[in-house]
């Protein structure tokens, strides 16, 4: 398999971060990022007028990508710059109502005239779809979504929900239900969504591998992302070690920093290499179980970046003022999103049947 990005995915990658340079320097990041709508309307339109979200869904549904190598292309280049835009909630969407022939959705969105989130996890089910409780009954659905990604900023939200034993989909509109927004611990939003006897559309009745695979393309997205953090935190810190100076002369001269961030450089290259494989392999009836193992390296090889180059900088890479500190708090968070390193591990031995061969 050739991995060898196409023209027109170096040109996404080329023309994204120049705009993403361009409008998310770190301090308005920062303030965007924790502040008000916990994100930058104005920076959404930039991104919708450039074209990213049309990247995430195929030719066929109104886009011009879809694949798993745009995805990747576009939240590396996101994670290169810790953007706080709701992209996440709107792929996982985007891909739902794709699966579904929602084209006059999937149209607004791509436009960026309207937003979308995608409303899954509950208090109790801990992400596990089988332990959803909320449910649909005569047009309302009722139950309280958790963690929310998006939520604080969309027009519609679409709900997992339980109906006549099934697993299905169900748009509402974000102002007919209680969204309780609130700034995630490392940036972007995300809301408590409660729904009391909520009006819905039934998009549909049975929706589990659609919603599974949505999932599996937002765990992707949240892979290359962290790819893109780790890269220039690398940068960043190698940087201060040729700046540092210590006994008069840059503390990268010393071997067991060196070591170090040689060590960590390998983690890196390891995770962009799973994410690659990943990446290759998500048209595939192998998507579920490349998606979990990269899920799970990436989960633990963020960490070992975040701490490490925490450790190497001292004590300013834990300031506010630093923005080193504001990649190695992404890194962490990723592992908690859609599925921490440990869920993923058990989602590859469920796969690969690990139990019943021992």
């Amino acid at each position: 398999m050739d991995f060898t990005p196409t023209d027109d995915r170096r040109m996404i990658a080329d023309s994204l971060r120049r705009f993403l340079s361009d409008t998310y320097p770190i301090e308005h990041r920062n303030k965007v990022a924790y502040d008000g709508a916990f994100h930058d309307p104005e920076g959404w339109a930039g991104l919708a007028e450039l074209g990213i979200m049309g990247a995430l869904v195929s030719e066929d549904d109104g886009g011009f990508g879809g694949a798993g190598f745009d995805i990747t292309t576009v939240f590396e280049e996101m994670g290169r710059k810790i953007c706080p835009e709701p992209l996440l909630a709107n792929l996982m969407a985007l891909r739902l109502y794709a699966a579904f022939g929602k084209s006059e959705r999937t149209e607004a969105i791509i436009a960026g005239s309207e937003r979308a989130a995608f409303a899954f996890d509950e208090s109790d089910s801990f992400g596990d779809l089988g332990e959803i409780s909320a449910t649909f009954e005569g047009g309302k659905l009722t139950g309280r979504k958790t963690v929310v990604y998006g939520g604080q900023a969309a027009d519609w939200i679409l709900v997992a929900a339980k109906s006549g034993g099934k697993l299905g989909l169900y748009e509402i509109k974000a102002s007919d239900a209680e969204v309780l927004a609130y700034p995630m611990i490392d940036g972007g939003g995300a809301a408590e969504v409660v729904l009391d006897g909520t009006a819905a559309e039934c998009v549909a009745e049975d929706a589990t591998d659609a919603i599974e695979a949505a999932l599996d393309a937002g765990r992707l997205a949240l892979c290359a992302e962290a790819v893109g953090a780790m890269d220039v935190l690398k940068e960043m810190t190698r940087d201060y070690l040729m700046q540092r100076q210590q006994f008069g002369r840059p503390i990268a001269m010393f071997q067991a920093l060196q070591h170090r961030l040689v060590d960590f450089s390998i983690e890196i290259e390891q995770a962009r290499s799973i994410v690659i494989h990943a990446g290759g392999k998500f048209e595939t009836e192998e998507r579920a179980l490349a998606v979990a193992k990269a899920k799970n390296l990436i989960g633990r090889a963020g960490k070992l970046v975040a701490e490490e180059a925490v450790q190497m900088h001292g004590g300013i890479g834990m300031t506010w003022e630093y923005a080193g500190s504001h990649y190695a708090k992404r890194l962490i968070m990723i592992d908690h999103q859609l599925g921490d390193t440990e869920d993923q591990l058990r989602k590859v031995m469920a796969l690969t049947d690990i139990s019943s061969a021992a």
